[in-house]
């Protein structure tokens, strides 16, 4: 069977406070592209296919459209992330069955078998299917969304997260034919992974890493949450983010997995980049001359601009900046010496009042309003 992995749509989600419906519709219609053309039978939404728990009308149409699109081409079976409500993800169930669109939330209701398409599900239960091609091919895919004690359900005990987590992968373990190819479908920090910026500092590690020896035995681990592509032990997958979030992306690529499984295992695996997002650029210059001719040579890509000055900006400079429109970002470091015991308190204060707090302790005066006014635009504080 051919499968395709992929997670971390974040469908909505804003760069530098700069809207991105256009590059989510035309990454999503790629992946679309990449079904149809690689033959796959079943894409794997591995969570987090919202940004916020309340998409936009906007950021759900967006979804519906894309995953219509996708399912003409091949079975969808998504769950949920952390950033996604689940049962706002899974409303429409009903519906989206008939297009061979699934969708798994906390509850773990089970799949509608049915014959749809060329692979559907045969057989499903809470927190598991059976889903076979036009081939006879079988894939078992024990699925659980992003697990915690509250999306379950749960209340307190002395039970370690180890333990649930023990418990959790067991129960979608409960329905798998002994020789049947297999998938674990998850939306986890697993031990060893490498996060970035752009991931919310929740669960993150420490006692909320899942150790890889919890894994179930199967063939391909197909895991969302961290959006680095990155591959740990011999067949665990992070498909990584489908756009590139936060600068410190910059020069990461972003890719969809394809991968052909039978019962010889995983075979052909290849991670196929998508071209359609954007790409990100970090940049360093000494002034805003200089700055300007970076961006300019980088007119193809959204830019970080780090500025490592002496004087601060004139109006003049400030206005040639503004006019890049591919620069998004702007850091400046400001060469200066404070006066002997003057120390600066930082604990608390915004981005804004730390701004203030330099320039008038350099320059004895308050902040120029244009300035100020750059400062917040970059910084999209308000």
């Amino acid at each position: 069977m051919k499968i395709a992995h992929t997670s971390d749509w974040h469908i909505g989600k804003k760069l530098m406070g700069h809207e991105r419906s256009e590059e989510f519709k035309n990454v999503l219609a790629e992946i679309a592209d990449v079904c149809r053309e690689e033959g796959v039978d079943l894409l794997l939404v591995a969570g987090d296919v919202f940004d916020t728990y309340t998409p936009s009308a906007e950021a759900e149409e967006i979804f519906y459209s894309a995953v219509k699109a996708m399912s003409a081409e091949c079975a969808v079976l998504i769950i949920s992330g952390n950033h996604d409500d689940y049962v706002r993800l899974t409303a429409a169930q009903a519906l989206s069955e008939e297009l061979n669109i699934y969708t798994v939330g906390n509850n773990l209701k089970p799949l509608d078998c049915k014959r749809r398409g060329r692979c559907y599900p045969v057989r499903s239960e809470g927190g598991y299917a059976v889903f076979e091609n036009r081939a006879g091919e079988r894939v078992y895919i024990n699925m659980l969304p992003y697990p915690n004690e509250a999306r379950f359900k749960e209340g307190r005990s002395d039970e370690r997260f180890s333990e649930k987590m023990a418990r959790w992968i067991a129960y979608g373990e409960r329905g798998k034919t002994p020789g049947m190819p297999s998938v674990f479908l998850s939306h986890i920090f697993a031990a060893g992974g490498k996060a970035g910026d752009s991931e919310r500092e929740i669960d993150l590690g420490g006692a909320r890493a899942v150790g890889l020896d919890l894994f179930p035995d199967c063939d391909y681990g197909a895991l969302g949450h961290l959006h680095r592509r990155q591959k740990l032990g011999g067949n665990i997958y992070y498909s990584g983010a489908i756009m590139r979030f936060t600068f410190d992306e910059a020069g990461q690529e972003k890719c969809i997995n394809v991968f052909d499984l039978g019962k010889e295992g995983v075979k052909n695996f290849k991670a196929v980049p998508l071209r359609s997002c954007a790409k990100l650029v970090r940049l360093q210059a000494n002034c805003a001359a200089d700055g300007v001719k970076l961006l300019e040579a980088n007119a193809d890509a959204v830019a970080e601009l780090t500025l490592n000055l002496k004087t601060p900006l004139a109006p003049s400079e400030i206005a040639q900046l503004r006019a890049c429109s591919n620069l998004y970002s702007l850091k400046m470091a400001v060469e200066s010496e404070l006066p002997s015991g003057f120390t600066v308190r930082n604990s608390g204060k915004s981005s804004s009042q730390l701004f203030s707090d330099y320039y008038s302790s350099r320059y004895n005066s308050d902040v120029p309003e244009d300035l100020l006014e750059l400062f917040l635009s970059l910084t999209e504080e308000e």
